[in-house]
């Protein structure tokens, strides 16, 4: 039977549709995905919100995954092997790409935007951006390889360092994602900011110190926007101390803007840098983590669904259960 895949136009839907099976050309593999995540960006290809300029439809979603490679075409990659695979597809050739910084690649190309997406029974990848994850990591842990390499490669170029006391604007995965990932940098406290007391054991988990509702005013040395909002954005940066840095992560609707108070940033001598995606230097540092066990981002997974179930996924996505904790959503292939 022909493979399926899911597929969304940008009009609200996502259907399950049969394509033609996948062959490794030079350079490639065919991976079978197992566990994929989901995420508010996909809701936001479904509903066709997303900036065009990084979208191409129609589009098999799916940009958080792991699977195992069915054909290694000539590459050193062995059938059977379990991979993650980088989702921005560099060209290698280009000032930003020479520099190691892939993300800002001169021409833009990613799974799951521009190309077809995991959310299938096979996907076609470039062998260069796959990296094999060991036995012992779960598939939950590896699925999220992608959103914590967003946010590692945040962190890494912002001041972070011991002893720092560290707030998270933001309750959801890449929030989350942020307070376990700012634990390698041993701060003296992580605290996450978020509108939903249920998601307190989560941010237990993800191992930040506590959850509050009210975002502090300057009393932090880091703060890392997390929610996509242009309201998170500015609680974030009056969160900071003097001297402080802000991260910003999220990344709100195509076109929104906040007001900000120009002069409380330079009297409050802040650091304001923002981030977009990750680099491949990045990818590979939290694919180690995961193979060390240095990092179990997979504790914050709490909806899976059937590929068949994908109405009921992206609801859950849209909507989370009144007084119900939710992590990260994943489909898992049968």
């Amino acid at each position: 039977m022909s493979p399926r895949a899911l597929v969304t136009r940008g009009d609200g839907s996502l259907a399950v549709e049969r394509r033609e099976p996948l062959v490794a050309g030079p350079g490639e593999l065919v991976v079978r995905p197992a566990t994929v995540g989901l995420c508010g960006t996909d809701l936001e290809l479904v509903d066709g919100t997303v900036d065009p300029a990084y979208v191409r439809y129609p589009l098999v979603i799916g940009h958080e995954w792991t699977g195992v490679v069915t054909s290694s075409g000539d590459s050193a990659f062995s059938v059977g092997e379990r991979v993650v695979v980088e989702g921005i597809v560099p060209c290698r050739r280009c000032r930003h790409c020479v520099a190691g910084e892939t993300n800002l690649c001169d021409t833009y190309s990613e799974l799951g935007f521009t190309f077809d997406g995991a959310a299938a029974d096979e996907v076609l990848v470039r062998a260069d951006l796959a990296h094999v994850v060991e036995p012992q990591v779960t598939n939950d842990d590896a699925a999220l390889v992608e959103p914590a390499s967003v946010v590692y490669h945040g962190l890494s170029r912002v001041v972070a360092r011991p002893g720092l006391s560290c707030l998270v604007v933001g309750d959801g995965t890449i929030g989350l994602l942020a307070a376990q990932l700012l634990r390698l940098w041993s701060p003296a406290r992580v605290v996450v900011s978020g509108r939903r007391p249920e998601q307190a054991e989560l941010v237990r988990r993800a191992g930040a110190d506590e959850l509050v509702e009210t975002t502090p005013r300057a009393a932090f040395d880091l703060v890392v926007e997390a929610a996509g909002t242009p309201a998170s954005a500015a609680d974030a940066l009056a969160a900071a101390c003097r001297g402080g840095s802000v991260l910003l992560l999220g990344l709100p609707p195509h076109g929104s803007t906040t007001a900000v108070a120009v002069d409380d940033l330079v009297n409050g001598d802040l650091l304001i840098r923002a981030s977009f995606g990750y680099t491949s230097s990045a990818w590979a540092s939290v694919v180690a983590l995961l193979n060390a066990g240095r990092l179990r981002p997979g504790v914050l997974v709490t909806h899976r669904f059937g590929f068949e179930d994908q109405a009921e996924a992206l609801e859950v996505l849209r909507s989370a259960p009144a007084g119900a904790a939710r992590g990260k959503v994943v489909l898992e292939r049968s």
